[in-house]
């Protein structure tokens, strides 16, 4: 169980690493008194590899063609940078990223970031190739933007975890959830050996484990029957080695064709190799299998998927060897629209900022979860459970909402 008391930063700092696999029910919960207490619970230790926060290499990326996300990439950068002076680590490196392909649609990216004032670059294909020989992206228009990178997840949840008990949380792992239950005018959280704690307000981030959570949670009716339908995917991930050791970093880099959305960044500690290298982490975006919830990942990769991505590599990227010398598997959590949802219903807030592009927003929406939980100020309408259970086919007209 992470149980977290202190102040509000202790809270916030909290939410924001309360994703992963729980116990019990599966489930994951950060609970706290706002303002003044924040708890959390659940059964295994912060940032393991049954969920989504673990291992060292996450992409920081700009790209969004919604100027709602690409704005909260640029607020998210300055609490990440927050993040890195409080903590004194350097959890972000820059590497820039490159987009490509014509249904990734490059020239309508750059017009995002000439509206949220995102420095970039957009380049004819023969120019990117020429600049950057270790891929091969075609003919099309490629988009550079020098600010993006990486940002190492395993680290950041620590760093989040020490920070919240500096400001005098007490945190916990190892104590797995059975119920959820009101409790007077707030809620007690019960274990399966009867330990209970008791909050007046519960924030439940159970990441890949909320579809078997959430129907059991003390929330209304209305409630449960508007939360959007929630996928859960077992993705796969692949290593490469680089043909030669580069001397900086390669670019992160998004390629979506027709048929698929693949990414790469540099693979970090997540698959070392002799001497301190690492290779190029290359997989398709909901290219895995879905499963009913975490609890049922089996950690098994997807051979069919293995070969397309071992194919792909060989044709864009000549960079590397097209020969995985590591592989894994990670879980997404779906809303229809990847939307995020944070909202919540008497004195529980249900945080699920995920559909595979939440982790450039850690620091940021620990602040949004913090300040929804506790009553300060409510979370964008577009994160509320009615505004994600609506189809969105286009991106927002309403102007992005910033925060810090």
């Amino acid at each position: 169980m992470n149980l977290v008391q202190g102040g509000k930063e202790a809270s916030r700092w909290a939410r924001t690493s309360s994703s992963g696999p729980p116990g019990g029910r599966r489930d994951r919960l950060a609970a706290g008194k706002a303002r003044a207490r924040g708890d959390g619970a659940g059964a295994s230790r912060a940032a393991n590899a049954e969920g989504s926060s673990h291992g060292s290499a996450r992409i920081l990326r700009y790209g969004y063609a919604d100027p709602f996300y690409a704005q909260m990439v640029v607020d998210a950068r300055r609490e990440w940078r927050e993040l890195e002076r409080l903590s004194g680590e350097r959890l972000f490196t820059r590497t820039g990223s490159l987009d490509a392909g014509a249904a990734r649609d490059p020239a309508a990216l750059a017009e995002v970031f000439a509206k949220v004032g995102v420095d970039h670059e957009l380049l004819t294909g023969a120019e990117a190739a020429a600049r950057w020989p270790r891929f091969r992206f075609g003919e099309g228009d490629v988009l550079w933007h020098p600010a993006a990178g990486v940002v190492d997840a395993e680290a950041s949840v620590a760093a989040m975890l020490r920070l919240a008990r500096a400001e005098g949380a007490r945190v916990e792992t190892g104590r797995p959830v059975s119920s959820v239950e009101r409790a007077g005018g707030g809620h007690r959280i019960v274990g399966p050996n009867g330990r209970a704690e008791e909050a007046e307000k519960v924030v439940v981030a159970a990441g890949g484990w909320l579809p078997d959570l959430l129907g059991g949670l003390p929330l209304p009716d209305s409630f449960l029957s508007a939360f959007p339908p929630l996928q859960v995917m077992q993705e796969n991930a692949y290593h490469f080695p680089y043909r030669d050791a580069p001397e900086e970093p390669w670019p992160t880099f998004i390629h979506k064709q027709s048929d698929a959305l693949v990414y790469g960044l540099p693979g970090g500690r997540d698959a070392g190799l002799p001497g301190g290298r690492s290779g190029q982490k290359v997989a398709e975006f909901n290219g895995g299998r879905p499963i009913r919830s975490a609890a049922a990942q089996t950690g098994a990769i997807d051979p069919a998927n293995r070969e397309r991505i071992v194919a792909y590599v060989r044709r864009a990227l000549p960079g590397v060897v097209p020969e995985p010398y590591a592989e894994t598997t990670c879980l997404f959590t779906n809303t229809p629209t990847e939307d995020f949802v944070v909202d919540g219903a008497d004195g529980i807030t249900v945080a699920s900022p995920c559909s595979g592009h939440g982790a450039k927003f850690a620091p940021l929406l620990g602040r949004i979860i913090a300040e929804a939980a506790s009553g300060e100020r409510p979370a964008p309408d577009r994160f509320r459970v009615r505004a994600a259970a609506r189809p969105r086919l286009r991106a927002d007209p309403r102007p992005p909402s910033r925060y810090g």
